[in-house]
C-alpha cells in the first residue's frame, strides 16, 4: 500500500481522502535538548517513525511534521541547542494550519504527540495544539453556519452525533504516542532508558550511547539500560494503541 503524503500529493489525492474522511496525521514535534547521547528531534523522530509504521498496516495520509514549538527551556537552557517558540506564537501559528485544513475540507485531523505527555498530561505545546483546534473549529462552525448555529433547531441532534463522525468536535484530535495504559506498561521518561529505546527502535543512528558520559546528567543515566528490545516491545503496544485510536 502507497504511502500517502500531502505534501507530495495532487488534488486527486486529496479529494480522495476528504472523500472516503481517510485519517490526515500531523507529528507534533520538537527540536530539544535530549542529553549527549541522544539527538534534538527525538520527541518529532518518535512521533513521525510511528506514524509511518501506521502507514503501513492503516490507510492514512500523512502531512508534514511540525517540528518547531514550544520545547521550554526546562531539561536545557537557550545555549542548549533547543528551539523554543513562545507559547502565544504557536497557538497563532498552528490556528491558521488547521483552519486552512478545515477550509480545505479535511475533517478527519489527527496531532501526534510524544514530547512531555506524561500520563496524558496537558502541558504547554499539548494545550496549544488543543486551544488552536477548538479556535479553528468554532470560528469555520459560525462562518459557514451563522451565529447562534449550536442554538437552532437544524442542530436540534447535536447531543446524538457526539460520537459520530458528524461531530465537528472530532474533526481534530490530539493525542499522545503512547497513552497512559502502554506507558505503564512500558514505561515513559526523558532521554533515558525507555525514550532511548524506542527511538533506537526507530532511527538506531539517532541514539548513540558511547556518548552518555560527555555530559553527565541525572535524566540521561538510565539510558545505558536502553535497548532495541524493550524498543520493539514500545513501538508495538503505541501502535496497537494508535491503529485503535485513529479511526
Amino acid at each position: 500500500m502507497k504511502t500517502l503524503r500531502l505534501e507530495r500529493s495532487f488534488p486527486r489525492e486529496v479529494e480522495y481522502v476528504k472523500k472516503n474522511n481517510i485519517p490526515l496525521v500531523i507529528a507534533g514535534g520538537t527540536v530539544e535538548y535530549h542529553g549527549p547521547q541522544c539527538s534534538y528531534g527525538c520527541d518529532s523522530l518518535v512521533a513521525e517513525g510511528l506514524i509511518e509504521k501506521l502507514a503501513e498496516e492503516k490507510e492514512i495520509m500523512i502531512a508534514p511534521t511540525i517540528h518547531y514549538s514550544p520545547s521550554s527551556y526546562a531539561v536545557g537552557d537557550e545555549k542548549s541547542g533547543t528551539v523554543h517558540v513562545e507559547e502565544r506564537a504557536f497557538e497563532n501559528y498552528v490556528y491558521y494550519v488547521f483552519k486552512s485544513l478545515l477550509n480545505a475540507g479535511f475533517r478527519n485531523i489527527y496531532v501526534v504527540i510524544h514530547h512531555q505527555f506524561e500520563q496524558e498530561s496537558e502541558m504547554p505545546m499539548t494545550l496549544c495544539y488543543r486551544m488552536a483546534a477548538k479556535r479553528a473549529t468554532m470560528e469555520y462552525l459560525e462562518k459557514t453556519m451563522g451565529q447562534g448555529w449550536w442554538g437552532s433547531e437544524n442542530y436540534s441532534n447535536y447531543y446524538e452525533q457526539l460520537e459520530g463522525a458528524n461531530n465537528p468536535f472530532n474533526w481534530i484530535q490530539v493525542i499522545p504516542t503512547m497513552s497512559t495504559a502502554v506507558q505503564n506498561a512500558t514505561g515513559y521518561d526523558h532521554a533515558g532508558e525507555f525514550e532511548c529505546s524506542i527511538l533506537m527502535a526507530l532511527y538506531p543512528d539517532c541514539v548513540d550511547l558511547s556518548r552518555i558520559d560527555d555530559i553527565k546528567h541525572w535524566f540521561t543515566q538510565s539510558s545505558r539500560k536502553a535497548n532495541v528490545k524493550l524498543g520493539n516491545e514500545m513501538v508495538k503496544k503505541s501502535l496497537e494503541y494508535l491503529k485503535d485510536r485513529i479511526k
